[in-house]
């Protein structure tokens, strides 16, 4: 009895040190805040992006988008994340963008682009021109190596 007792302690606090971990847009504004999230917050508040660091993902988001419409399947594989890169291949990942710009033409520029960063993850929301349907909101990217990558695979 004293190892499941052991064992179930154990359990409880690993899945409370994971819950801390976790984050919500609830959690800075929840009254009863535990001294493990106020950690979380703190850390997060340190890690304050630059506008330097949101404005260059906007840019790279746009190039992005540009080059993905334009049809530069290759130049285009070059922005994706390690992880997207391992799950997509090169050349289907090509030939869809290839058939995106056949579909669509190279004018559909990323408009009323806005980011944010923590660290090294962002997100990125912008609109397409011409193509409502592709407009998107808080778009994953992640940087590796100091230079920002498309991370929505």
């Amino acid at each position: 009895m004293r190892n499941t007792t052991g064992l179930l302690a154990v359990t409880a606090a690993a899945l409370l040190a994971l819950t801390a971990c976790s984050s919500s847009d609830d959690a800075s504004s929840s009254p009863s805040t535990t001294p493990a999230t106020t950690a979380a917050v703190t850390e997060e508040s340190s890690t304050t992006p630059t506008p330097a660091d949101a404005t260059e993902l906007e840019r790279v988001a746009g190039t992005y988008t540009d080059l993905y419409f334009g049809g530069s399947g290759k130049a285009a594989y070059a922005f994706l994340s390690k992880r997207c890169k391992a799950k997509a291949d090169p050349d289907v990942f090509t030939a869809t963008v290839e058939q995106a710009a056949k579909d669509y033409g190279p004018d559909h520029p990323a408009t009323d682009v806005h980011a944010t960063v923590s660290g090294d993850m962002g997100r990125v929301s912008y609109k397409v021109k011409g193509l409502p349907k592709f407009d998107q909101d808080a778009q994953p990217w992640a940087r590796e190596g100091g230079t920002w990558k498309y991370d929505a695979c």
